[in-house]
């Protein structure tokens, strides 16, 4: 199936990307969910299938709210997830003088 956001000749994407990107899509604001428990929540693959998912088909969605088990942003992309975060009032917290996602407070179970 074809995301909306794409040109009409995009290739299609893989199911297991498909539902990724749907589960990224139903995160709430200020909530979160590190790669792992997307794995997990979907019953298949693990972090590392979760991540390439990202990074190859993420950029229509909310891929702020997908994050590393240790709560840093994305490295390289802090600069545009801090703000996101700070909008959403996703809760942080400062560990070694840099911001993390206060994932105890944040991280999103899958339940609505």
């Amino acid at each position: 199936m074809r995301r909306m956001t794409e040109p009409e000749d995009a290739a299609e994407i893989p199911p297991y990307a498909e539902a990724v990107l749907d589960l990224a899509e139903r995160i709430p604001p200020g909530k979160v969910m590190t790669y792992g428990d997307v794995a997990e929540y979907l019953g298949r693959g693990g972090p590392r299938q979760v991540g390439r998912v990202m990074a190859l088909y993420g950029a229509p969605v909310p891929w702020w709210r997908v994050i590393r088990a240790d709560g840093r942003p994305l490295p390289g992309h802090e600069h545009r997830a801090l703000p996101e975060y700070r909008s959403e009032g996703t809760p942080l917290r400062t560990v070694g003088g840099e911001p993390r996602v206060d994932l105890r407070a944040a991280r999103w179970d899958g339940a609505s």
